[in-house]
């Protein structure tokens, strides 16, 4: 199966924004946990993402790995850093989480790594 990450990247992003204007009160909640979560404090940002890719692998969550690949690599994280993360899922999550790294999170670095070049 190919995926079209940039798509749904932008899908992702755009269904966030659509829904923003049906239910403002929702989307501004989720979007201010998600701003409180990846503020900087003990942990830098690219730390934040680079987990977010190994819990999006972990759980099988495609919008997540597509959305949290892209932030990594715009917070500075490597394709190596990345990868690395993701082991990490596989430890945990086995067959499944390895799946999915070696499918979609590979067509992420694939399709974004440039972008940050």
């Amino acid at each position: 199966m190919k995926y079209d990450v940039r798509e749904m990247l932008n899908d992702f992003v755009g269904g966030l924004e659509g829904l923003a204007g049906t239910n403002p009160e929702h989307v501004g909640a989720f979007m201010g946990l998600l701003g409180a979560s990846y503020e900087p404090k003990a942990m830098d940002l690219k730390s934040k993402e680079l987990i977010s890719v190994a819990i999006g692998c972990y759980n099988r969550c495609e919008y997540c790995i597509v959305y949290h690949c892209y932030k990594s690599f715009e917070a500075g994280a490597s394709k190596e850093e990345i990868l690395e993360a993701a082991m990490i899922s596989v430890a945990f999550g086995g067959g499944p989480s390895m799946a999915y790294t070696v499918t979609l999170l590979q067509a992420c670095i694939d399709e974004f790594e440039n972008d940050f070049k």
